[in-house]
């Protein structure tokens, strides 16, 4: 009865106050890795500029942490606790073997450190192409794509010996614009959107 009693005053129990979507939940990682590609990758820009980057990163990044945290809809309620299986410890490990074994292979033998950055936003590109399959997202395609294009880009721009700043607008700036836009619009356009729930 009193359970009955706090859901007729519109009072969940506690514990059920709060879940996200895959959706959020990727919109929330990818702002993560936004905001810390924008604020390290920013030292070699003129520093009015970097500042002016950062303060808008950490904006975006304040406006999906609020975002995530408004509840779903009942309607559109979907808990995330089903989608931590083995699948997806499985591409987290490889992420991290893949930038922690490509960035000993390029500040070793290859002595291009330069490369380092462009090298992290491949990997994290190829991770959400892996997480698009493990959560069933197409959206999450979308955005590894546009990552991976421009890790290549960097890494190619790296291998030409170019300048600092092209690499790291290029391989770590923009990567870490485009998490933050799409954690921005995954996390604000709701977990209950018809387009969600049938791509889940």
């Amino acid at each position: 009865m009193r359970s009955s009693h706090s859901r007729d005053h519109g009072v969940e129990p506690a514990g059920e106050h709060w879940h996200m979507s895959p959706e959020k939940l990727g919109s929330l990682i990818g702002a993560v890795f936004g905001l810390v590609f924008v604020v390290v990758n920013t030292g070699s820009v003129p520093p009015a500029v970097a500042v002016v980057l950062r303060v808008l990163a950490v904006a975006a990044f304040l406006v999906v942490l609020i975002a995530v945290r408004h509840p779903a809809s009942a309607g559109g309620l979907r808990s995330t606790r089903g989608s931590f299986g083995r699948p997806y410890w499985l591409v987290v490990t490889a992420e991290g073997v893949g930038i922690w074994g490509g960035l000993a292979v390029l500040n070793g033998p290859l002595d291009a450190p330069q490369a380092a950055v462009a090298w992290i936003s491949s990997v994290v590109g190829a991770h959400f192409v892996a997480l698009a399959v493990v959560w069933r997202e197409p959206l999450f395609h979308f955005l590894g794509a546009a990552l991976l294009g421009c890790g290549a880009v960097g890494l190619v721009l790296a291998v030409r010996e170019l300048d600092a700043a092209a690499v790291d607008l290029v391989g770590g700036v923009l990567p870490g614009a485009i998490l933050l836009g799409f954690g921005l619009w995954g996390s604000t356009r709701g977990a209950d959107s018809p387009d969600v729930n049938a791509a889940l």
